[in-house]
């Protein structure tokens, strides 16, 4: 008799649409990401109000804080989504994952200081031992365990860039860990080719459920979302509640809220029904992973953003700040016109214009303050999601026709 809580007698895989919910280890490892993004946003914005070149360095620090934390995420929730969770090798996987997760994000304060080094550290010790532990599992998968073969190589390839940069500081650590994660995204998208061995059976952006990964993703952007309201009621909190902020406070809020509006109508809505009517599920996992990286992105840049403008919304404007208060809500639509494109197969041009809108009144916004930019861009978004619902209006809820 099976104990409870073993894994299933079959294997290690999932079932073909087993368990669509998240487990609870899953949400527990979500929980650390929560911690992990608030402290990317508290290590970006002293550097944005320190008013030297540190303002402009600190632009580049979601690529190499919060897309290095963003990847460990994707790749954990194909773990979970491809392996059965009630695995005990699967769960320390996971809880592994998790404490590793734990301390990158301890590391944030020091990321180009010594202490530092140790998010390097962890992230390659990561990326190289889960498929080195994973194969010995898979002896009867030989296409899986090729594929986890590929990517052990591949982070050993990245990971001495990454422990190149652990070894050095401040902008060249930016510049080399910069050139990893880039190396890591490229190989991952074309499903890690290794010269000299054949070409890979499976993607490694496949799903065994057409429920599962996209629900994680839909989890993935609340998480983003609750951080910026983290982010900003800490900041307000600890600061003075005058009037100024106070409206700064509602309007970098309602920010928050239209993105939330933006996203779950309609694609974030049907997005697994989206995947499930798609002819190439791996294509379509690797194109929705792309869109939502790109909007987690954008939320984290706007609540380094929101939390400026709380900091400091009567002064005026530094071209930094405005590169974040726009530029992030910019990112973020750009990411849901991607999500559009795949779940709708079409040109989202109402999130194009607003991008194009939130790029022309950069300029213009430099002579007034950081809460003038706040409101412009809370009135771009809530353009966007009244431009949804004109479209919406006296219409059944439209269906998805996915692009592949």
């Amino acid at each position: 008799m099976e104990r409870k809580g073993s894994a299933p007698a079959e294997g290690i895989l999932r079932g073909g649409e087993d368990a669509r919910q998240a487990s609870f280890l899953e949400l527990f490892f979500d929980l650390v990401l929560v911690f992990a993004l608030v402290g990317v946003v508290s290590r970006m914005v002293p550097d944005l109000l320190s008013g030297s070149v540190r303002h402009w360095m600190s632009l580049l620090y979601p690529v190499v804080m919060a897309l290095p934390l963003l990847w460990l995420w994707t790749t954990t929730t194909h773990i979970t989504s491809r392996f059965d969770c009630r695995n005990r090798w699967i769960q320390l996987l996971v809880l592994v994952s998790a404490f590793g997760l734990l301390i990158m994000s301890t590391s944030l304060p020091y990321e180009f200081e010594a202490r530092g080094a140790a998010f390097a550290v962890v992230y390659v010790v990561l990326h190289v031992g889960r498929p080195l532990l994973l194969r010995p599992l898979l002896r009867e998968h030989a296409a899986i365990r090729a594929l986890y073969t590929r990517l052990a190589i591949w982070a050993g390839v990245s990971g001495v860039i990454w422990l190149a940069g652990a070894a050095v500081r401040g902008p060249q650590r930016i510049a080399l860990w910069s050139v990893a994660i880039i190396v890591d995204l490229v190989v991952a998208r074309f499903n890690w080719p290794v010269p000299g061995m054949p070409p890979p059976l499976i993607s490694g952006w496949g799903m065994a459920s057409s429920r599962h990964l996209p629900e994680r993703y839909q989890q993935l952007l609340l998480i983003a979302l609750g951080e910026t309201v983290v982010s900003i009621g800490l900041t307000y909190a600890h600061g003075p509640a005058t009037v100024t902020t106070t409206a700064a406070l509602v309007v970098t809020f309602l920010s928050s809220v239209l993105m939330w509006r933006i996203y779950f109508y309609r694609a974030g809505q049907v997005l697994a029904d989206a995947v499930a009517m798609s002819s190439n599920r791996a294509a379509a996992g690797r194109t929705i992973g792309v869109a939502h990286v790109l909007m987690v992105l954008g939320i984290v840049a706007t609540a380094a953003g929101s939390e400026v403008v709380l900091a400091h919304p009567g002064r005026p404007s530094e071209p930094a700040w405005l590169v974040v208060v726009l530029g992030g809500p910019a990112v973020f639509l750009l990411g849901r016109a991607r999500l559009e494109r795949i779940i709708f197969d079409r040109l989202a041009l109402r999130r194009l214009v607003g991008v194009a809108a939130l790029v022309l009144l950069a300029l213009p916004l430099l002579l007034g303050s950081p809460l003038f930019a706040a409101i412009a861009a809370a009135v771009v978004l809530l353009g966007v999601a009244v431009a949804d619902a004109r479209r919406a209006a006296g219409r059944p809820p439209e269906a998805p026709t996915p692009s592949v």
